[in-house]
């Protein structure tokens, strides 16, 4: 593969390209890796940034339906905007659906818009592994806004907040009460929290939700990085593409004082060093898959599994051959 054409292809938004990209940087084949860092290294010079906007919620919450109506809203109005969805894997099977164009017909369409499905394999966090190169390769292609959709997730499942510049919560009417919502954990991490499916019969239901919400974020200690009324609780029904608008603003007016007051350039680059880090604890942990780490993990799994050592005994044994490379 032509590491410079495939490039230049990228930057030019070439789709095919793009999808060539985004299935290379997520393959774990050695050369692929190495070829993937040649192109994330040539792609970095560019100095595109796009609006990274990561959106969690737990699963029926209406991700999909928010998303195809929020993408055709930002597509009308003129931006390109890149979906990465982020399905399941199965336990049993590894395999993945990879359903979500079939999920968003108009959006997949759009000439403005692009949707990638990516599986999470045994990643955890409500993302996959790559989904951060993913987003740079989407930067690079001239995307304005890159929508990151994670799995349904739960209340510890963060890491989405550290590829993006705004994290969006999405809940359900009747999603919990105000000690709910002083709970830590992704709780805590969204910037703001929509209250979807307010319409209909469910709409005062929702009402009450989100009144409940905007409540406990009152009584959470407040963040350097928001302004003055952050983060909130709206009301949003994506399938009446109702409060969209209004909650487009709301995270432009967030991304751009961020972007004033140095914020989010700060948030980049402490993404980056998480990031730095990660992957060296994931190569790290590839090194026990290896030759003779490999022999040896097997070697004293058998020996816990049999009973004759502790799991934590093991563990200080396997660290010491690996101190002693």
């Amino acid at each position: 593969m032509d590491i410079t054409q495939l490039a230049e292809q990228i930057r030019q938004g070439d789709r095919r390209a793009l999808a060539r990209g985004i299935t290379l940087v997520e393959s774990g084949r050695a050369d692929h890796r190495a070829q993937a860092a040649q192109l994330l290294q040539a792609l970095s010079a560019s100095g595109r940034q796009a609006l990274r906007i990561g959106l969690s919620g737990t699963p029926g919450v209406g991700k999909s339906t928010f998303i195809e109506s929020f993408g055709m809203m930002l597509t009308e109005r003129g931006l390109k905007v890149a979906v990465l969805a982020v399905d399941p894997s199965s336990a049993r099977t590894g395999g993945s659906i990879l359903g979500d164009k079939t999920r968003m017909p108009r959006l997949a369409r759009a000439p403005g818009a692009y949707i990638r499905p990516s599986p999470s394999q045994t990643h955890l966090g409500g993302i996959a592994r790559r989904s951060r190169e993913a987003v740079a390769l989407c930067e690079a292609a001239g995307f304005d806004v890159v929508l990151i959709e994670t799995v349904g997730v739960g209340q510890s499942e963060t890491v989405v907040a550290e590829i993006s510049d705004l994290f969006l919560l999405l809940l359900a009417p009747a999603g919990g009460d105000e000690l709910q919502g002083v709970k830590r954990g992704i709780m805590e991490m969204a910037d703001i929290i929509l209250v979807n499916k307010a319409d209909g019969d469910l709409k005062a239901t929702a009402t009450r939700t989100c009144a409940d919400y905007a409540g406990a974020l009152r009584l959470l200690r407040k963040r350097p990085q928001d302004p003055e009324g952050f983060p909130k609780a709206m009301m949003v029904s994506a399938l009446e593409e109702q409060g969209l608008e209004r909650a487009w603003e709301e995270m432009c007016s967030l991304a751009d004082w961020r972007r004033t007051e140095g914020h989010l350039a700060r948030a980049r680059a402490a993404q980056a060093r998480y990031w730095f880090a990660e992957e060296v604890r994931q190569a790290l942990l590839a090194e026990l898959d290896r030759g003779t780490a490999k022999e040896q993990m097997a070697e004293l799994a058998g020996k816990v599994a049999a009973g004759a050592l502790t799991p934590s005994l093991a563990a200080a044994r396997m660290l010491e051959t690996l101190r002693a490379r």
